[in-house]
């Protein structure tokens, strides 16, 4: 990774909730509000907008972990807001702690880890996977 980044670095995103963020199960829509696997994506998402700026052309982030609290509902029409901020960072790993809310409450919290590879192993480490399923 490139130099600069440091714990307490932060970055931002902002979204509309739309329809097709709404949790729905076997064609059955649920509620009409933003699913967990939505928010875990858009958490997933301003991490990765940290790391961004600092990595090599020859290196990669890769999700490692998540940790999700889904706290309060954001109705379609809601414009959330989420925080990513760095609590630990080294050359090969990137943790961040990460928020969404919205006017009238904090949507959801917690950590997202990634780690930074070279580009080459993380295809190589497909590749692999591939072979394994294929011969099963």
């Amino acid at each position: 990774m490139k130099s600069g980044l440091y714990v307490g670095y932060q970055e931002t995103l902002e979204f509309d909730v739309t329809e097709d963020m709404c949790p729905e199960f076997g064609g059955q829509r649920v509620h009409a509000t933003l699913s967990t696997v939505s928010l875990v994506y858009y958490m997933e998402w301003v991490a990765r907008r940290v790391i961004l700026p600092f990595l090599e052309p020859h290196e990669e982030g890769i999700g490692a972990a998540v940790e999700v609290r889904h706290a309060a509902p954001a109705p379609v029409g809601t414009r959330v807001r989420l925080l990513a901020e760095v609590t630990e960072c080294s050359q090969s790993k990137v943790i961040c702690k990460v928020s969404a809310e919205h006017k009238l409450a904090q949507v959801g919290y917690g950590s997202v880890v990634q780690a930074i590879l070279p580009r080459e192993k993380i295809l190589e480490r497909i590749d692999g996977m591939r072979i394994c399923s294929e011969s099963h």
